[in-house]
């Protein structure tokens, strides 16, 4: 069952709690995690407790873990990576007359938290009475900065309402704090914490610091925190550590009114090869750096941050309040995930949580740098370097599996693969595709040739290399890529799976055009022409399954002979079905855990006609369960693009909320990243109809009828354009840079600065009848204002 959170306030520009529901606390720490993709700091109360996942993360920091198996097998890892849990800075303690302020004793009289949107900060406001009658009011503004890299910040404050009260304040640095156990959902990750080995700590006024190292991936961390202090001049101090502790206290005495103000800096730094005095340093440095900025200094450089973000991203739509306020959430937490990774991993649950592990998978590029690429180039730019900067790691793995290339992990954080089920995990190479996919993308958006010369060609070369190795010329002639599994982890080990037929095509003909673009660069890496050659026939040959007599495309060779599922006998208690029935039993029957071939048919939309679209929804419609949280938002693309708004409207409203209401029921352990970047797709790319096949950009857009306007911004080879559509017609203007070539609805259309465009949008063709879920499975029906 699907419940609203009760205290959840929609608002334009944030999200607001107006109520503490301590059943919801897990979930609530995710959706009010801050992060700018180096830091991540759940969003846990500042006193640490009570907690339903306490967190705090650095990107790509993470523990070697062992892969026991009783059978173990060539080619299956066996040691995997998990996120570390690193020191949590975030603690500030409160005692009133001894007591300390906890929220479940006392008198809660009042209790509010606001994600600001624009600010980019989270701010508490609290009114409590203690056991024993002292009233305090409480505020807290938390940030991590997108400016400043390596920091975050806290203002604390605290005020006596009716009564002189002695207050104790203790700021806190705390490494290996307790963890919750896991309740065994796999997707919530291996569940044991890895510990912290303490090798350093450091107090000197009202600061300290504290280092440690991981036992396996010998990794060095250091956090640090200093305190600006504005309170009564009898304010005591004091500062302490231990190897795993450092503490600073602050006493006073506050008379009705007054207040104690305290501003704690945090600084965070890693590394996998400098020394632990240089990890220090950096640290220490990072805070004198913003102790020198000052609390006014950061508040202002985030909020320009976030001013120039949402001036060239922002999307607006009118007609259904809650979902603007999702759609700017899912925004903004997609940009905190990637804006400062710098060439580090977007894990799939960000730096909000610790499900799967922290791994990042395929869902990186196929989603999030679709919503990067368009509103944050530099970020999805730093993104591909990454995956560039693991190809030693790729070859290795190819060259294990005894294939050509680069074999990219299906899922990772510094390169490894860390899949330890072959089935639904090495072999889902389209992986590689999905890279391609994303390079090619990004070259196009960006226009970037020192990127292509120096990341792209190289991507795109080993990534095809990988092709013609796995796959053959069959004797009819035809490019066949047998035994691989697709997007849908419901089917594995099949052959010709269309997604990574079609996907394997388009790497092959792009690395093609880029050895024969860039020939000095092709032959640094070995290419040939015979190679080239080799590449352009295997994407001409490509198999693409079609099941003549169903007239639609077969997922893979022989998936609609399968038997179906008996969808009528699973009740809804039993989803996710992986949870509650057998792997091999879901993978001889027709049923999808989420869209691949209604995916390829977004991403290789150029492959298919209009009417072979239009069979295959239907078709695919009807076996589709929507286990995954990356199925909802490319559902309600091609259900948009063929005519079936309401639909699409429905699936935008799961994927928009899909963490606001816990659809999954696993939001507690972070995010769902991908889906969140799916919101800003269905909109763009869904009620925009916005498509960049080959480089092009093109625009379908056309509208539900439950909203009335629709209006959003992108970049586009360093141009910034802004289209606004409505129920009968749409706007297309250029913001800033030369004038941009785009179409409408098939029309060539020409924007410059000051010269917008507005043309009527075309009746839609005649749609099929709506196509109808597996029973029980539909989308929840959404009404305009819903």
């Amino acid at each position: 069952m699907i419940e609203t959170h009760r205290s959840f306030v929609s608002e334009a520009w944030a999200l607001r709690e107006t109520q503490l529901h301590l059943d919801v606390l897990a979930q609530t720490e995710s959706l009010f995690a801050l992060s700018n993709g180096h830091i991540g700091l759940r969003g846990n109360l500042d006193e640490g407790e009570p907690a339903g996942l306490p967190g705090t993360y650095l990107n790509s920091f993470y523990e070697v873990t062992p892969l026991p198996s009783s059978e173990p097998a060539y080619g299956v890892p066996r040691a995997g990576q998990r996120t570390v849990n690193v020191t949590d800075g975030k603690i500030i303690r409160l005692l009133v007359r001894d007591e300390p302020f906890d929220v479940r004793y006392g008198e809660l009289l009042a209790h509010e938290r606001v994600l600001d949107l624009r600010e980019g900060i989270l701010r508490r406001t609290v009114d409590w009475r203690s056991p024993a009658g002292a009233r305090v009011r409480i505020k807290s503004t938390r940030l991590v900065s997108f400016v400043q890299r390596a920091v975050a910040a806290v203002l604390y404050e605290v005020t006596a309402v009716d009564s002189s009260t002695r207050v104790v304040l203790e700021s806190e640095l705390v490494s290996n704090e307790a963890l919750p156990v896991l309740d065994g959902d796999v997707r919530g990750g291996s569940g044991d914490a890895a510990r912290l080995e303490p090798r350093m700590h450091r107090v000197k006024d009202l600061s300290a610091l504290l280092v440690h190292r991981t036992a396996q991936s010998e990794l060095v961390m250091a956090a640090g925190m200093d305190h600006i202090v504005d309170g009564p001049q009898d304010t005591e101090t004091s500062v302490e550590a231990t190897e795993d502790e450092a503490r600073v206290l602050l006493s006073t005495d506050l008379a009705p009114g007054d207040s104690l103000r305290l501003v704690k800096v945090l600084g965070y730094g890693w590394s996998s090869r400098r020394s632990e005095q240089a990890v220090a340093d950096q640290v220490r440095g990072a805070v004198l750096e913003a102790r020198h900025t000052g609390w006014e200094g950061l508040l202002a450089l985030q909020r320009e941050y976030l001013d120039d973000y949402w001036a060239r991203a922002d999307v607006e739509i009118d007609g259904d309040d809650r979902l603007q306020c999702a759609l700017r959430v899912s925004m903004f937490h997609c940009l905190q995930a990637s804006a400062r990774a710098e060439q580090r991993a977007i894990p799939a649950k960000g730096l909000t949580g610790t499900g799967y592990d922290g791994h990042t998978f395929w869902d990186t590029e196929s989603f999030v740098l679709q919503l990067l690429t368009y509103t944050a180039p530099d970020a999805a730019r730093d993104a591909l370097r990454w995956r560039h900067e693991t190809l030693e790691e790729a070859r290795a793995q190819a060259s294990h599996l005894r294939v050509a290339g680069a074999a990219f992990p299906w899922r990772t954080i510094r390169g490894q693969e860390c899949s330890a089920y072959w089935p639904a995990g090495i072999v889902a190479f389209h992986v590689n595709a999905d890279i391609a996919d994303a390079t090619l993308r990004y070259q196009a958006a960006a226009d970037d040739p020192e990127f292509e010369r120096e990341v792209g060609a190289e991507l795109l070369i080993e990534t095809a290399r990988l092709w013609c190795s796995l796959g053959h010329l069959s004797p009819d002639g035809r490019f066949r890529i047998d035994g691989v599994t697709g997007p849908d982890e419901y089917s594995a080990i099949a052959d010709n799976n269309v997604y990574t037929n079609l996907m394997a095509q388009r790497n092959l003909r792009a690395a093609a055009n880029v050895a024969e673009r860039l020939p000095d660069r092709a032959a640094e890496l070995g290419v040939d022409a015979r190679e080239i050659a080799a590449w352009r026939a295997g994407a001409e040959a490509m198999v693409v399954p079609f099941d003549p007599k169903l007239g639609v495309h077969s997922q893979a060779d022989r998936f609609t002979a399968l038997q179906r599922w008996d969808f009528a006998a699973s009740p809804p208690e039993a989803y996710p079905l992986f949870l509650h029935y057998p792997y091999f039993d879901l993978y001889r029957k027709q049923v999808v855990k989420q869209a691949d071939l209604v995916l390829a048919m977004h991403l290789r939309g150029d492959a298919f006609t209009d009417d072979e679209k239009a069979r295959n929804f239907d078709y695919y419609e009807q076996l589709t369960v929507r286990d995954s949280s990356l199925s909802a938002c490319t559902q309600a693309v091609i259900a948009a693009e063929l005519g079936h708004l309401d639909l699409a409207f429905d699936y935008f409203g799961e994927a928009a909320l899909i963490d606001l209401d816990d659809i999954e029921h696993n939001t507690r352990d972070g995010l769902h990243l991908a889906a969140l970047a799916g919101t800003w797709i269905v909109a763009v790319a869904g009620f925009g109809g916005m498509r960049d096949h080959d480089g092009e950009l093109s625009f379908k857009p056309r509208l539900p009828g439950q909203l009335k306007r629709l209006g959003f911004g992108m970049l586009f080879r360093g141009r910034g354009l802004r289209v606004v559509v409505a129920q009968d017609s749409a706007t297309y203007s250029l913001v800033s840079g030369e004038e941009l070539a785009v179409s409408h609805h098939g029309e060539a259309l020409t924007v410059a600065v000051g010269q917008p465009q507005t043309r009527p949008i075309p009746p839609p063709r005649p749609a099929m009848p709506a196509p109808t879920q597996p029973a029980g499975r539909a989308p929840a029906r959404r009404e305009p204002g819903a």
